[in-house]
């Protein structure tokens, strides 16, 4: 996928919620450990032993060029694609042979790459096809758990019986968040959400997502939009050819190393340096301005001032 650049900063102008509260770190024992992971396709190894781990509450990001793995690693974690060596561990326990429905039930919920929503079935049945663990497990929580999701995201309550392959790409994105997260999960793996969405798609995913982090929902993601995921990660792995190049705190990371480990060049642009610098803003403090005042924000995806799209590299 393309490692796309370039979509401004944080929040939109009116919204009332603080600038920095995604960065608020609220995190706690491992929830998740990756140790050493090595897998592939036939005889290509794509995955050369990375390892990281995600603690409880934290947004933990994973960046890198097409090809190096983000997705893979993301399918390895969820259990659709088997290790050749290595380690898996969740709330302390190893599963790294555990298959994926059981981590499902155990607290995992994934939103895959292209988001995979059945385009035959109505948004009600896929969200019933998501809730397959909870509904087998726990049945009588079916029902308030189907209610939660259509608070959260009345759009789809208002589209129950339509057909899932006649939503916007957008409301697909909305869709796959939400059929994850109907089964409560504890972490959430989110793969590319944001990929071949419109700007104005993009701008509804990073709202729902960042009202999922503050849910407190452990998030990992990967993502091939780079200034879209570093407003919403507090850590960052960046992967190059299957192994980790760089692990740290988003708020250490600064726009030299982010273009050194990703060999993406200039193309990152103003849009990325200003989101990192705009996660140093501390909550309620206005941005520089004539007279202290804050200059208007653009959402993610518009097309104004820095935010304007750069270009792409591969990602």
């Amino acid at each position: 996928m393309t490692a796309q650049v370039g979509l401004g900063t944080r929040g939109s102008e009116g919204d009332s919620q603080p600038e920095s509260e995604s960065c608020v770190s609220r995190s706690g024992k491992v929830l998740l450990e990756v140790e050493n992971v090595v897998t592939g396709f036939g005889s290509n190894t794509v995955l050369h032993g990375p390892s990281l781990s995600v603690r409880e509450g934290e947004t933990v990001g994973v960046f890198g060029l097409n090809g190096a793995g983000k997705s893979v690693l993301m399918k390895v974690i969820a259990g659709v694609l088997p290790l050749w060596s290595g380690r898996l561990a969740f709330d302390g326990a190893d599963i790294t042979r555990v298959p994926a429905e059981e981590r499902v039930a155990r607290g995992m919920g994934h939103v895959p790459q292209g988001r995979q929503v059945f385009p035959g079935l109505t948004v009600e049945e896929n969200l019933r096809l998501g809730a397959y663990t909870l509904r087998r497990h726990d049945k009588g929580r079916y029902p308030a758990a189907l209610a939660a999701v259509y608070e959260r995201f009345p759009v789809l309550a208002q589209k129950r019986n339509q057909l899932g392959g006649s939503l916007s790409g957008g409301q697909q994105a909305s869709l796959a968040v939400a059929r994850a997260l109907i089964n409560q999960p504890r972490l959430l793996l989110v793969d590319e959400a944001s990929a071949g969405l419109a700007p104005v798609a993009v701008r509804e995913l990073f709202h729902t997502l960042r009202q999922v982090v503050a849910t407190g929902v452990t998030i990992l993601m990967v993502e091939q939009n780079v200034s879209f995921g570093l407003q919403l990660v507090e850590k960052v792995n960046i992967l190059q050819m299957g192994r980790i190049a760089y692990s740290g705190d988003v708020n250490t990371l600064d726009q030299e190393a982010l273009v050194a480990h990703l060999g993406i060049g200039r193309m990152l642009g103003k849009g990325v340096a200003g989101t990192l610098a705009g996660r140093n803003v501390p909550p309620g403090a206005p941005e520089s301005g004539k007279g202290g005042k804050a200059p208007k924000r653009a959402a993610p995806g518009s097309r104004g001032g820095a935010n304007k799209r750069k270009g792409a590299a591969q990602g």
